[in-house]
Formats: C-alpha cells, sequence, structure tokens
C-alpha cells in the first residue's frame, strides 16, 4: 500500500569481495545447470560517457545553420584524462564529467565482465580547425566564487549582483555549437572506430585491465529532442518527482508527439541491442529515459536475462496514475526479470502502482503479470570514492579552502549546491535559512548560506526570478554594507573551488522536495572526514536518506523544523559531531558505486534461470495447427471460457460471447469430425442460457463438477456421492471476509463456492485473500476433502479431486482415436488441464515413435460407477502423439506455463479458428 512510513535503514553491507564471490558462486550454479553465460553485460542508457567533437573549417561555423550553443556544464572544463583524434583530425573525443557513479560503477564490472555499454551518442558538438585544441566545454569563461568573494572591493560586496544567473562569457579559442543534423553511413561507421580507440585508451588509463566497448544510438535530432527535452523532461521527470502539470487549460495533440519520440527512441535502442547481442549476455537498463526498452528487447530477442534499475524517485500510484501512457510504461517495464530501485519505499510504491493501476497481483518479491513474474528490489547507489577522494585531496584544495576560511574566521558557513529546479528545493532552503534568522536572532552576522546552483535542462525563469528576489530579500533585510548573509552563485564551478568549499564548510543544508542520489551529502561527508566533521541536515524525501540515520534529517516543508536542525547543528558538541560522522562516513564507504553495480548483478543473477526464467512460450503457428487440423481423422477442441472466449470483465454477468465466437464454435459443432467442449468454471445456469442452443457442444461447468455430453438435456452431478456438507463453512468464512471487504461477493455454486474482490480496493482486496486462504488451509483444509484455488481476483474452494484436467483425461479416455487435441486456456485452473495433457506422455516426449499410449480410467469416469462398472473398464489405446496436441495459453509469451503455444488474447483464439473454417 502507498501508506508513508520511514524505509528500513540498510543492513551493513557485505564488502566488495563478498559480493564478487556471491556473484562467482551464482555464475558457476548457473553454468552446472546448463544456462549459457557469455561473460558480457550490456547496459543499455541514455548518453554515453563521452564528448563528441566534429573538427570543421571555420567557414562552416560562419555560415551558421542547424546549430546552437551548447548547455553549461556543472564543472568549468578542465584537462580530462582520456581523450583520442582521430588520424585525419576529423573527430576528437573526450570523457563526460555528467553521472559519474552510473559510469564508475559501470567500470567498475569490466574487472571481471566484458562491459558493452548501448546509449546515444548526444549532441556533437563542431569546433573550427585551429591550431588550438581545447576541451570542449572550454567554449565558455567563468568568473570563480574565490574571485568573487576575494573581489577588491570589500569582502561582503562580491560582485554587483551575485544573485543573477552568470552567463558564459564565449572565449577566444575555437568556440563550440551544437549540430542539429544527422550522421550519414560513413560518419556513423568513423564514429564507431573513433569510439573503439576511444574505450581502449580509457581503460588503459584507468587500470589497464578489463574490456569496454561504447555502441553508440544514432538518433534523428527531432526524435532525440523529442525524447529527452520534451517526453523525458516535461512530463516523465516531473512526475517522478510529484510535480503534477498544474495548467489545467493546456492541450495536448493525441497523439502525443513527443510521446511518439519516446516510443521510437526505446524501440532504436532495443534494435541496436538486438544487433550486437550474443546469448548469454545479462542486459541491465537504466532510468527513465528507456523505460519501454525491457518489453522491447525481450520481445526482438525471446528468452533472455534482463534487468533495470531507477535512479529517479518512483511516485506512489495515485500520483502516476496520472500519466496517459502508464499502462504501456508500466508493461515495458514488467518486461525485465527484476526491476531495482534506489529505496524500498520506491520498489513499494512500483508494485502497488502495477496491482492499482493495471490489475495485476503481488507475488513474493515481485509483481506477476498475467503469469509473468518480475522481480522487484532495491539498492541505494553511492559515489565512486576512490574518484573522491582523489578530488578532495589535490593540492589546489587546500589553498582554496584557506583563503575562505580566512575570509569568513569569524563566521559559519551553511554550504549548498544544487542544480535550480524546484524539485532541488532551493527555494525552501532560503524561505528555512530566513527562518532560521528570524527565529534564532542572536546568529545574524554570524553565519553566511554560500549557496551554489547550477542550470537544469527543467529550470524556468520564473523560479530564477522567485530565487534572486527572496535573496535580495534576506540580503536587504539581515545584510548591512559590510555583510551580506546570502551568496548565491548561478554557475559552474571549478573542482577545487567545490571541494575547498565543502572541506571549510560547518554546515551542509541539503533541503530536496524529492531526490533519487544525492551526490552532494555524500561529498561534503568525504571532505569533511579531514576537517571538522560536521554535521549535514538532509531532506527526508532524498532517496538516499536511509542510509544516513546520524544525519539531521528533515521535512523542507517544515520552514520552522529546519530552522531548528540548522542551529543545533551549528551549536552541536565536537564529541557529537564526531560520533555522527563516523557513522555517516561509514555508510558513506560501504554503499559505493562499485558496490551497488555488483549488487545489481548479483540481485540480476538470483532471478535469472530455472523456475525464476521467463520462458518464452512461443506463438501459435496457426499455419502447422490448420495442416494438422485438415489432415486429422477426429479432432478434440476444448476451450475454457472466460479470459479465453470472452474477454476478462469486472461484472461477470457481463461477459456475454460476441455473434462472431458464437458462429465460430458453432460451425466448429457441426463438422462430425470434431468433439467440442466449453470447460468453465461458470456453474451449468450461465452456460445454458448463452450456449445451450448449440445442440452438439459439450459443456463442463464449475472446474468440472458437472458435464454435459452433446445432445443431453441435462448435466450429470459428478460430486453427486461426495460429501459436499463443507460448504456452508467455507460460505461462512467468506460471509466473514465480505462484510469487512468492501466491494467484494460471494458466488455460491452447485458444487463449489467462490468469493471474489475484484471490485474492492486492490491491496486490500489482496490481503484479504491471503488472511482467508490462510483460514482456509490451516482450520478447514485438512478436515475436508476440499480444494482450494487462488484464481484472477478471486478465491474458491471447490471438492477434492474435481477439477479440469479431470475431465480433460475423461474426454480423452472416451476419445482414443482422436488425433488432434486443441486445449485452451488463460489462468491457473487451466494448468490442469495442459498438465494432464502432459501426464499422458513421458517427460521428455515419445522416444519410439510407434511406442503405445495407455491410459488408464480416470477419476472423473470412475467416480460415477460403482464398483462392478469400474471392473469392467479398460485401459483406452491412445493414437494422439505429442506433435498433435495444441496446448494454448492465453497472456504474454513469457508467462509461466505448461502450455506449448500461446496467443495474446481471446480476439486470435477466434481469428484460429476462423482460419480452420476457412479451409
Amino acid at each position: 500500500m502507498d501508506s508513508m512510513h520511514p524505509d528500513p535503514a540498510p543492513a551493513p553491507p557485505p564488502s566488495l569481495s563478498d559480493i564478487q564471490a556471491q556473484v562467482a558462486r551464482l555464475e558457476a550454479a548457473h553454468k552446472a545447470k546448463g544456462l549459457p553465460l557469455s561473460g558480457r553485460i550490456i547496459h543499455v542508457m541514455h548518453h554515453l560517457p563521452v564528448e563528441i567533437v566534429r573538427i570543421v573549417p571555420a567557414e562552416s561555423l560562419e555560415a551558421g545553420g542547424m546549430l546552437s550553443p551548447p548547455m553549461t556544464p556543472e564543472f568549468k572544463p578542465e584537462e580530462v584524462e582520456a581523450k583520442v583524434e582521430s588520424a585525419d583530425a576529423k573527430w576528437r573525443i573526450h570523457s563526460r564529467t555528467a553521472h559519474p557513479a552510473l559510469v564508475s560503477g559501470i567500470k567498475s564490472l569490466s574487472e571481471t565482465h566484458e562491459q558493452v555499454l548501448v546509449a546515444w551518442t548526444g549532441e556533437v558538438l563542431l569546433q573550427p580547425d585551429t591550431n588550438a585544441s581545447p576541451h570542449p566545454a572550454s567554449q565558455a569563461t567563468f568568473p570563480s566564487i574565490a574571485q568573487n568573494l576575494l573581489a577588491p572591493f570589500s569582502a561582503e560586496s562580491a560582485t554587483p549582483s551575485p544573485t543573477s544567473p552568470s552567463t558564459p562569457a564565449p572565449s577566444s579559442e575555437a568556440p563550440l555549437m551544437v549540430f542539429g543534423g544527422e550522421f550519414n553511413d560513413q560518419e556513423q561507421k568513423e564514429v564507431e572506430k573513433e569510439l573503439d580507440r576511444f574505450a581502449e585508451v580509457e581503460t588503459k588509463i584507468e587500470n589497464g585491465e578489463g574490456k569496454l566497448k561504447y555502441i553508440p544510438v544514432f538518433l534523428p535530432p527531432d526524435v532525440s529532442k523529442g525524447h529527452y527535452e520534451g517526453f523525458c523532461k516535461k512530463t516523465l521527470w516531473p512526475l517522478f518527482h510529484y510535480l503534477l502539470w498544474l495548467d489545467s487549460t493546456a492541450t495536448v495533440p493525441s497523439p502525443d508527439p513527443q510521446w511518439l519520440a519516446y516510443h521510437k527512441t526505446n524501440l532504436m535502442f532495443a534494435q541496436r541491442v538486438a544487433q550486437v547481442y550474443r546469448p548469454g549476455d545479462l542486459i541491465v537498463c537504466h532510468d527513465y529515459h528507456l523505460l519501454l526498452a525491457p518489453k522491447m528487447i525481450r520481445e526482438a530477442l525471446g528468452q533472455i536475462m534482463i534487468g533495470m534499475f531507477m535512479h529517479t524517485p518512483w511516485p506512489s500510484s495515485e500520483i502516476f496514475r496520472c500519466l496517459p501512457t502508464r499502462r504501456e510504461i508500466l508493461d515495458g517495464m514488467l518486461g525485465a526479470n527484476l526491476v531495482s530501485f534506489q529505496t524500498y519505499s520506491y520498489s513499494r510504491h512500483f508494485v502497488s502502482t502495477c496491482i492499482r493501476v493495471c490489475g495485476y497481483e503481488s507475488s513474493p518479491g515481485g509483481v506477476d503479470a498475467n503469469g509473468q513474474v518480475t522481480a522487484v528490489g532495491y539498492c541505494p547507489i553511492g559515489l565512486d570514492v576512490k574518484r573522491v577522494v582523489h578530488d578532495r585531496d589535490q593540492p589546489g584544495v587546500v589553498p582554496k579552502a584557506e583563503a575562505l576560511r580566512q575570509l569568513y574566521k569569524d563566521k559559519k558557513i551553511i554550504v549548498g549546491r544544487e542544480k535550480l529546479d524546484v524539485a532541488k528545493g532551493v527555494y525552501n532552503k532560503l524561505q528555512a535559512f530566513e527562518k532560521f534568522l528570524q527565529v534564532y536572532p542572536e546568529w545574524r552576522g554570524k553565519v553566511v548560506l554560500i549557496q551554489v546552483t547550477t542550470p537544469a535542462l527543467s529550470e524556468s525563469p520564473k523560479l530564477e526570478r522567485m530565487t534572486a528576489e527572496l535573496v535580495s530579500h534576506i540580503n536587504g533585510t539581515y545584510g548591512s554594507l559590510d555583510f551580506t548573509p546570502v551568496h548565491h552563485y548561478h554557475q559552474a564551478l571549478e573542482k577545487d573551488e567545490y571541494f575547498g568549499l565543502l572541506s571549510v564548510a560547518d554546515l551542509a543544508l541539503i533541503t530536496s522536495l524529492r531526490d533519487g542520489m544525492n551526490t552532494t551529502s555524500m561529498e561534503f561527508i568525504l571532505c569533511q572526514d579531514k576537517t571538522n566533521k560536521s554535521p549535514v541536515v538532509v531532506s527526508e524525501f532524498m532517496g538516499t536518506v536511509a542510509s544516513f540515520q546520524s544525519a539531521l534529517q528533515i521535512n523542507p516543508h517544515d520552514l520552522l523544523g529546519v530552522a531548528h536542525a540548522i542551529n543545533k547543528g551549528l551549536t552541536m558538541s565536537e564529541p557529537e559531531k564526531e560520533e555522527r560522522h563516523a557513522s555517516l562516513l561509514e555508510s558513506v564507504l560501504g554503499h559505493t558505486s562499485y558496490t551497488w553495480a555488483a549488487t545489481i548483478l548479483k540481485q540480476l543473477l538470483e532471478n535469472v534461470g530455472g523456475e525464476h526464467t521467463a520462458h518464452q512460450t512461443p506463438a501459435l503457428d496457426v499455419s502447422k495447427f490448420s495442416q494438422a487440423y485438415k489432415s486429422a481423422k477426429k479432432r478434440l477442441l476444448l476451450f475454457d471460457y472466460d479470459g479465453t472466449l470472452t474477454p476478462i470483465v469486472k461484472v461477470p454477468s457481463h461477459a456475454v460471447p460476441t455473434e462472431r465466437t458464437l458462429a465460430a464454435i458453432t460451425a466448429l459443432t457441426n463438422d462430425p469430425k470434431n468433439v467440442v467442449y466449453l470447460i468453465s468454471g461458470r456453474d451449468g445456469d450461465f452456460l445454458e442460457e448463452h450456449w445451450g442452443h448449440v445442440e452438439k457442444l459439450g459443456m463442463s461447468a464449475e472446474h468440472g463438477s458437472f458435464v454435459k455430453r452433446p445432445g443431453d438435456e441435462d448435466f450429470t452431478n459428478m460430486t453427486e456421492s461426495l460429501d459436499m456438507s463443507w460448504m456452508s463453512e467455507v460460505e461462512e468464512i467468506f460471509r466473514y471476509y465480505t462484510e469487512r471487504t468492501t466491494g467484494s461477493t460471494i458466488e455460491v455454486k452447485k458444487a463449489s463456492i467462490t468469493w471474489h474482490y475484484r471490485n474492492s480496493d486492490p491491496d486490500f482486496g489482496e490481503f484479504q485473500c491471503k488472511q482467508c486462504l490462510d483460514l482456509l488451509e490451516s482450520s478447514l483444509a485438512p478436515r475436508r476433502p476440499i480444494e482450494v484455488l487462488v484464481g484472477k481476483k478471486n478465491l474458491e474452494v471447490r471438492p477434492l479431486a474435481v477439477n479440469k484436467g479431470e475431465i480433460v483425461k475423461r474426454l480423452m479416455y472416451e476419445n482414443p482415436d482422436a488425433d488432434l487435441i486443441f486445449c485452451a486456456g488463460d489462468d491457473k485452473t487451466d494448468e490442469d488441464m495442459f498438465r494432464a495433457l502432459r501426464v499422458v506422455f513421458p517427460p521428455g516426449g515419445l522416444t519410439d515413435p510407434s511406442a503405445k499410449v495407455i491410459m488408464k480410467p480416470p477419476v472423473a469416469v470412475t467416480s460415477t460407477l460403482d464398483a462392478e462398472e469400474v471392473a469392467e473398464l479398460q485401459d483406452a489405446e491412445l493414437s494422439i502423439r505429442p506433435d498433435e496436441v495444441f496446448a494454448t495459453t492465453v497472456g504474454p509469451p513469457a508467462k509461466k506455463t505448461l502450455a506449448g503455444w500461446h496467443v495474446t488474447c481471446p480476439e486470435e483464439v477466434v481469428e484460429a479458428l476462423e482460419t480452420l473454417l476457412e479451409q
């Protein structure tokens, strides 16, 4: 359910070596069982961790065309370690600094597995052909915070307008522009070749071991823009961060072009994965840019091992259900064997969303989508600790920190750094800081807030204006000629400057309204380990907050609560600081990007192979079926009703057959070679009402409790000799749960009784179903001859040893000369029919085609006879052979079933029957 309660605190994580040992054991176990593993992992992610620059004649840039300036980087440009330039100086490829935790985690797996990264090329930058070869982001120069703070005027006046966004000034050397065109075939080959060279150089620089390969996805500019800047950033990102579209007057065209771009992008990614896939590869899709990809990849490749990790938050079902394309996205994600999230609460929201929005059922550890089970887990991502410690210990950090400390030697420093978008809570932070100065006047003139923001793709001019106005208001109210309480810098940073700021601060303040992973908090903890051991105030809505039990956790909407937390952090005693810091540091060092990547790999291996493997049941081969039907001398055609010949509906009485279905079944019964039966869970009265006029149709009601042969007037009660006194006891139990479960109903049949909760609250209905099931199985089933069945949103109790499978055995026994059997069903009760068809033959099939198949009299035959009549029964020799049995389930191809074929919906069943009649 979506009720709010704190995430469980993560258990102390095992060491990286322990996780790697578990992975090795799982792989060895899979290989011993015959599951192929190639040793490769394909990561499907939105953007390659590189920046591609094309060197062009200067006059090409001057000519203009489809060009635009690139976005401001998060950090100032600096010399990168890995870069390559093509021999003809046409291409230059550099490392990209975005998403360092994800990238470092992937690369850490290259020590044991070959890593293949399938991702978009990103926007290609154009650079004029000059002798200079600056870093691709060096098209702009940025004023540093140190330059602003140490300006020659006064220590507190800084720049004339520190609150206004700083616009990068163009450099005189080789400015860059974004190319808006498409790659031709030759250019695509050139880029792929340069990416291979770059991967080799990068691997040698970083560790000299492992294998890494970059596979580019070339998206048309209009598609990539509609996908990322459109659907991802304007629809999905706000939704996942609880920012609904509040403008009710806005109209979205149908079909939404941004959704079409999103769908096409996911399809192109799936096609690219299919091109490079090898049997035994593990596939991991990353984040909200590619939510449709798991299902598309599975449809393209069949039986594969695929996982998905969501780096963003996942909202409650009430928020997610606002999305028009909600079902398509959920079904896309459920194409994976595993879906993993940052926190337990996000995984819980996802399961609840699948139940409430799609009507699927929960299973132990995951979601059951019409028989296809997807495991759901969580694993918080961490930092690349080695990289952060390396950057923290650079010689340029200490001078920056000392300059800041000298500048504010008699003041406390509060630091914050976020992208300037609504979800990061910068405006709330400023409001809380103002409240702090109001409530604690003794701190006025003694504390400064240094807030650094970087541009975000989703930023709005309105938020920038509001932020600037609030900063000016606070400074005007609580500042003076020689003191400014808030310094807001909307610009990129040098890394030395950033880590110096974190090292010298007395408090970190993070007020995210909704966040997945927050790197600033972790980097602050690592920087403080060498300095003050200062505390950190973190939002309880931050994805990784469960790992920070020793931090000062706050609700960013409670401004007074945040103000109290700031005061507590600034007045905290040294022993308490050290104690809290030690706990936080242990958490950061324990949950790294390396352990995260290894854990995701372990989780995926735990949910593939054996019973976890989503077996791809092949689609019904209609041509093969038609040929077998045409050549057969006698055919046994067996059909379930609900979900097979007609769709599942909320009100059972509304599930009436269409004229098309009636015509197809009637035509089949008129063929003297056919024996046609409906084997349903419905009662006899319903079947008589809708099918009684079809004279040559046989019917079985209530899961085999009643049987009516073709031409008979009445049903034969197969339970007549059984003790049915248990029904009153079951009805009493069902009535108890009906009174306490709004929307649930009881259906009393002649030989069974069913409790329906399809119209109840999905979560509560399922909870009550489990409670009722436990009661029946523990108190009634051990002393009564009953069987309890869990169906689709229902719980049914029927006599023991009476089921659809027994009816199938009876029909096979009574028609031993049948040389074709078609059996179609959709739910758990129909698996009894498929199981009955399987037990007739040995597990491996008939090794000798001429071998006889002997069948003893089944229970469904002997239960209506006396002892003398049973003694006279003979074993039957069946004419049927395994390849003449078409057991067909209705549902997705990955559904767990004993059937050998599948169709996706009842309409396809009817279409297959119509194909037979056309012959």
